[in-house]
C-alpha cells in the first residue's frame, strides 16, 4: 500500500512500509572500515609492536591531517553527486601564491594565508561555474581545471622551490600543541567537526543529500541545483587552499608540482569511509575513519620497510575492495526493497 506525501505543490509517492535491514547492514559503512582498522592493529601488534608507540600514533595523525580537511568538503561534494579532481592543483596554486607574497612582496604570513584561502575560493567558484554554466560534467570539468591551475602555478613559480617561511606556517604544518598533539591534526579535526555540523544540521548538507539521492525530485521541490553546486565547490576550494597551507608549513617549502596525489587519496578515504560514490549518502565520521585507515596502512608499510610502490598497491586494493563491497551491499538493499514491495 502506498500514500501520497505532499511537498509544496508536488505530490511524491512514497511507501508506507519501511524496509528493515539487519543492524550490520544498516551500519556496515562504518563497521567495514573499523573492522579493517582492528585487523590492521592486530597484525601490527604481532609484526611491529612499535606501531603503537605514542610518537608513531602522533605521526599517523599528522599524516592524516591534510586529508581530514580535504575529506570534509569532498564528502559534501560527492554526496551531492559531484567530484573534484583539481584539489591538488588548487592547493599548490594557493600555496605558491602565498609563498610568493611572503618571499617576494614582503607580506605578513597571516595576510598571505588569507590571500591563499581567497585564491582557493575563487578556484572553487570557477569550477562550479564551468560545471553549472557550461554544462561540463563534474569529472571532466575538474580534470581540465586541474591542468589550468597546475599550469598557472608552474608559470608563477618558474620551476623554483620557495622555502623557509616565518611562523605561524611551520607551527601549523609540523608544530605541536604543548609538545604533544600535532597542530595540523587539531586543524583537521576542527575541519571535520565543522563539516559534521554543515552536513547534518544545515541546508548545505540536506540539499547535497537531496541532489545526490534524486536530482529530479530535488528540482521539483524547489532546490536551486546550480547554486548548491557553486557552494559545494567553493567550500572544496577553500579546504584545498587550507590543505596547501598545511603542506607548506609541514615541508617549510613549496613548489608548483606539489600535492599531486591529493585528489585520489582524498576520494579514496571518503569512499572507504562509506560515502556513496554516486551520491545521496555520506558520513563525516566515516570520512575520519577512512582517512585514518589509509594513513595507518601507509605508516604500517613504511614500518615494515615495504617499498613505496607497495603502498600504492595496498591503497588501490583497499579502494577497489571498499567500493565493490558497498556496491554489492547497495544492490542487496535494492533487491530487498523490491521484494518487500
Amino acid at each position: 500500500m502506498t500514500v501520497l506525501e505532499t511537498a509544496g505543490p508536488v505530490a511524491i509517492k512514497v511507501s508506507d512500509r519501511k524496509v528493515r535491514l539487519p543492524w550490520y547492514k544498516r551500519y556496515i559503512n562504518l563497521v567495514g572500515p573499523l573492522v579493517m582498522i582492528i585487523a590492521l592493529c592486530l597484525t601490527m601488534a604481532i609484526a611491529q609492536p612499535r606501531f603503537f608507540e605514542f610518537a608513531n600514533l602522533m605521526i599517523i595523525l599528522q599524516d592524516a591531517a591534510i586529508y581530514m580537511v580535504l575529506g570534509m568538503a569532498m564528502t559534501i561534494v560527492i554526496t551531492g553527486k559531484g567530484i573534484d579532481l583539481s584539489i591538488g592543483a588548487v592547493a599548490a596554486l594557493s600555496a605558491v601564491i602565498m609563498a610568493m607574497l611572503i618571499k617576494d612582496l614582503g607580506w605578513g604570513p597571516y595576510s598571505a594565508m588569507m590571500a591563499a584561502v581567497t585564491v582557493g575560493l575563487l578556484c572553487g567558484i570557477a569550477n562550479g561555474l564551468v560545471i553549472t554554466q557550461l554544462k561540463v560534467p563534474d569529472l571532466l570539468a575538474t580534470l581540465a581545471m586541474d591542468q589550468v591551475y597546475r599550469g598557472i602555478a608552474l608559470v608563477l613559480a618558474a620551476g623554483t622551490v620557495l622555502a623557509r617561511f616565518p611562523e605561524p606556517l611551520p607551527l601549523l604544518g609540523r608544530g605541536k600543541i604543548m609538545e604533544v598533539v600535532p597542530t595540523s591534526a587539531v586543524v583537521g579535526l576542527i575541519a571535520l567537526g565543522v563539516g559534521y555540523v554543515l552536513y547534518n544540521y544545515t541546508w548545505l548538507g540536506r540539499y547535497a543529500v537531496a541532489i545526490g539521492g534524486n536530482r529530479e525530485a530535488a528540482v521539483l521541490t524547489g532546490i536551486n541545483i546550480n547554486r548548491q553546486k557553486l557552494y559545494q565547490y567553493a567550500l572544496m576550494g577553500v579546504c584545498a587552499a587550507i590543505a596547501g597551507i598545511l603542506l607548506t608549513g609541514r615541508l617549510n617549502a613549496i613548489q608548483a608540482t606539489a600535492a599531486n596525489g591529493f585528489a585520489l587519496h582524498t576520494i579514496a578515504a571518503v569512499v572507504v569511509g562509506g560515502t556513496v560514490l554516486f551520491g545521496g549518502r555520506g558520513s563525516m565520521f566515516g570520512t575520519l575513519v577512512g582517512v585514518l585507515l589509509l594513513a595507518m596502512v601507509t605508516n604500517s608499510l613504511v614500518m615494515l620497510r615495504f617499498q613505496f610502490f607497495w603502498q600504492l598497491i595496498a591503497s588501490g586494493v583497499i579502494i577497489i575492495s571498499a567500493i565493490g563491497f558497498y556496491s554489492y551491499l547497495q544492490h542487496g538493499r535494492s533487491s530487498e526493497s523490491r521484494t518487500d514491495e
